[in-house]
């Protein structure tokens, strides 16, 4: 059982880096833009195939957060290839310690390969997480889609918050 925590009072961002940086980065900047979210602290979630792509996605993530006026703590987490418990209990521990320094908790799965992006949903939810935000940056094309997300066309792009759904339809 989780301790009670204070109301949220800020936001944290998880994001999950798989085979596209660009996919995590903009999705990143469509959720700071369109949603208006601030994180304090982003953890980058990705497995050892892709971990050299880290360093540049947080990098990317540092520019794109400054452009906002925002200076969050960005952290890296690897995994092991495909292993869909220790996605899970990573994503969870996250979720957890965010949580409990009372921030509202946010998960991109843009990026994510599902291996890690399963793992990631199903422990959050099987911990019972008060998990505020899931977004998703759908794309109607994946043509010419390596480039930042102000040079996509808008009408093929759409950033989507899974949480938000679910509740319009209940």
């Amino acid at each position: 059982m989780i301790p009670p925590v204070t109301p949220a009072s800020g936001d944290a961002y998880i994001t999950l880096l798989g085979r596209s940086t660009w996919a995590l980065v903009n999705a990143y900047h469509a959720v700071l833009r369109e949603k208006g979210l601030r994180p304090e602290q982003v953890a980058i979630v990705t497995e050892e195939p892709y971990a050299q792509e880290a360093s540049i996605a947080a990098e990317a993530v540092r520019i794109v957060s400054e452009g906002y006026g925002q200076v969050p703590a960005i952290r890296v987490e690897i995994l092991p290839e495909a292993d869909f418990i220790r996605a899970g209990q990573t994503i969870r521990s996250l979720a957890e310690e965010f949580i409990q320094q009372g921030l509202s908790v946010a998960i991109d799965i843009t990026s994510g390969r599902k291996v890690t992006v399963a793992g990631a949903l199903l422990a959050v939810s099987l911990a019972g997480l008060d998990i505020r935000h899931i977004y998703y940056l759908a794309m109607k094309s994946t043509d010419d889609v390596a480039k930042p997300y102000m040079m996509i066309p808008r009408q093929i792009q759409s950033i989507r918050d899974v949480m938000e759904d679910a509740r319009a339809r209940t």
